[in-house]
Formats: structure tokens, sequence, C-alpha cells
């Protein structure tokens, strides 16, 4: 009787299939640190590229798998794309979270990035409130 096994196993797996794309998005460090980046609201493409000092086609690529894993948003303004956190709160929450369960000091969290040289502050208004 493999039928009734496999078909279990199925639905155990699809149950599954958001929290591995949820944990699929933050298994890159560039990935983290686009997110982090977008803290501080939101980016088009060749801003992220500029701050992180990568090729345009990385960048695009890694927003691509946190858009498919429903971490961030994007939108058209003009001919270029917009990129926000789908859930900043949510996502500061899980980061911390998973900061205390790898049990990292404050000085040597999962986002470290200094982002007050370029932003001047903290995480914008607009961005605190998703």
């Amino acid at each position: 009787m493999i039928g009734p096994v496999a078909d279990e196993r199925r639905d155990a797996v699809g149950s599954h299939a958001e929290a591995a794309a949820l944990f699929h998005g933050l298994a890159d460090p560039t990935r983290l640190m686009i997110l982090a980046h977008l803290r501080t609201g939101e980016h088009k493409v060749r801003e992220l590229t500029e701050h992180l000092g990568l090729a345009q086609s990385t960048v695009s690529a890694h927003l691509s798998c946190l858009r498919d894993c429903g971490l961030v948003l994007s939108r058209a303004q003009g001919r270029a794309s917009m990129f926000s956190l789908a859930n900043p709160r949510l996502l500061m929450d899980l980061l911390a979270d998973a900061n205390h369960y790898i049990g990292t000091s404050e000085t040597h969290e999962l986002d470290t990035h200094d982002f007050t040289e370029v932003h001047g502050g903290a995480m914008s208004s607009e961005g605190a409130d998703r």
C-alpha cells in the first residue's frame, strides 16, 4: 500500500512549502544584506547595486528570489521597479529571534550594517509602518 503513504508524504511536503521558501530566501548572506538595506525604505535596483557593490544582474536575481519567497514587494515607477520589505516588522522580529537562536550578541547581529552613513538615520517611517 504505497499509495496512501505517498499521498501523506506529498501532503506533508506541501504543507511545509511556504516555510521552506521563506528559509530559502533567508539562506544567503547577500539576500540578508539586501533585506537589511531595504529596512531603510524603498530602493531601486540601481541604488542597491551601488550600495552593495554587486552587478545589476546579481542584485536582480536575488530580488527575484526574495519576491518569490514573499519577503519583498515591487512596484513600477516609470521604467524602474521600486523594492520594499513585504512586512518589515515581522521580518525584523524574525531576524531578532534568529540572532537569539544562534546566540549572537548585540554587537554581532545578523543585521549589523550601519546605514547612517548612507541615509542619515534609522529606518524610514514608511518602512516601519508596513
